[in-house]
């Protein structure tokens, strides 16, 4: 049921954003399960991706993970407050990477309503990845994690989403990219009320 290593060797960064979307995130901390629905993904296209981290092949501590194979989870913190998870893509050396910026609950939302301290039919409980990151229990703890493993890992549900629900927009909070802000590589399921609101920072 969990996505194999080989999913995320794809090369291609915006056709693992959009195929991304229904797929299931499930993380397991201290024997308590939580499980969400993807339903919004940006996607980022290494080195010659002006919004990237890795963008001309920058190499960093904080940014090394990106340029692991496939598979793993890259974590890092926003504004000293939000931890956004992203899925490490492509083959290694190749620093592609799909932030997961919204989901829907699905299992344990009794959890995340404790993390959230809201409750789980509140879109704000995981609408915008720092918001999604927190329900599911995600920090810095999970940066570099194999996604394939106990603690974080996703599954295929056979949830599937009609072509025309998911549309494609430019990606949020990049202005700095210049040309590349302008790109339509954030991807989202049309009328899900858990899809973050593009005028939010979060």
């Amino acid at each position: 049921m969990k996505l194999p290593f080989s999913y995320y060797q794809n090369p291609d960064v915006l056709f693992l954003a959009k195929d991304l979307l229904g797929k299931v995130l499930f993380t397991e901390i201290d024997g308590e399960i939580t499980a969400a629905i993807i339903v919004e993904t940006e996607a980022y296209f290494g080195i010659h991706d002006k919004a990237s981290h890795a963008y001309g092949g920058k190499r960093t501590e904080r940014t090394e993970i990106m340029y692991a194979q496939g598979g793993i989870s890259y974590v890092y913190l926003c504004y000293g407050i939000h931890h956004l998870f992203n899925v490490v893509t492509s083959i290694e050396n190749e620093p592609h990477a799909v932030l997961v910026r919204a989901v829907e609950p699905l299992i344990g939302q009794e959890i995340m309503e404790l993390r959230r301290n809201m409750p789980s039919t509140k879109s704000a409980i995981s609408s915008g990845p720092g918001s999604a990151a927190k329900a599911l229990g995600i920090n810095r703890s999970f940066n570099k994690k194999e996604l394939t493993g106990e603690e974080i890992w996703l599954e295929d549900h056979n949830i599937r989403y009609n072509p025309d629900d998911i549309i494609a927009s430019p990606r949020v909070g990049v202005a700095y990219a210049q040309e590349d802000a302008l790109l339509p590589w954030r991807f989202f399921i049309k009328g899900n009320k858990y899809v973050s609101k593009p005028n939010k920072v979060e």
